[in-house]
């Protein structure tokens, strides 16, 4: 048992949906992610947890583990957007969603909104003492990482999260340290 949390977000595997640049629905991993699943190991862990959707189900399986679903890592809900490709979204709904964190023209959840969502979850771990494995989506871990740095909303879009990538949070002294390497 680890005497502070340590928290390490896993990105699921890849989708036919990110192959595509499309907004995802409750996909399952494609087969390119399976083959990605097939050298891909997972830390060691106390705790194992998994966003609720089919694709992070998969993905903590594979690797393994044995996840209790926590519907707080559940993707960005994007609305009426979902199973549409970039090029189906109207320009003008995109240029805002991208360039203003607190919008939501698709109807679904605001970028800011999600980062105040992953900070409660964040929140809810800080008296955890264990190793959590969570299994979930790179918006997800890009909201999280912005928490724990305490960076604005406006730098979402400045993190890129590649599929199975691991990111390292530990707490201490009441707040989340992003630890590299």
């Amino acid at each position: 048992m680890a005497l502070v949390p340590r928290l390490f977000l896993i990105s699921h595997a890849s989708t036919e949906a990110q192959r595509v640049v499309a907004f995802p629905s409750d996909e399952p991993v494609s087969d390119r992610g399976r083959r990605e699943l097939t050298r891909a190991t997972a830390p060691v862990t106390d705790r194992a947890l998994t966003a609720p959707e089919l694709r992070t189900i998969e993905t903590a399986a594979a690797l393994g583990l044995s996840a209790a679903v926590e519907p707080l890592l559940r993707d960005l809900d994007f609305g009426r957007w979902t199973g549409r490709t970039m090029e189906e979204v109207p320009e003008s709904g995109l240029a805002v969603w991208l360039g203003d964190p607190e919008s939501a023209p698709h109807g679904g959840e605001s970028i800011h909104d999600l980062i105040v969502r992953a900070g409660t979850w964040l929140t809810s771990l800080m008296d955890s003492p264990e190793r959590i494995v969570a299994v979930t989506h790179a918006a997800v871990v890009r909201a999280a990482t912005l928490c724990a740095l305490g960076a604005p909303a406006s730098a979402f879009w400045r993190v890129d999260v590649r599929p199975l990538a691991v990111t390292r949070l530990d707490g201490r002294d009441g707040r989340w340290n992003l630890r590299l390497g």
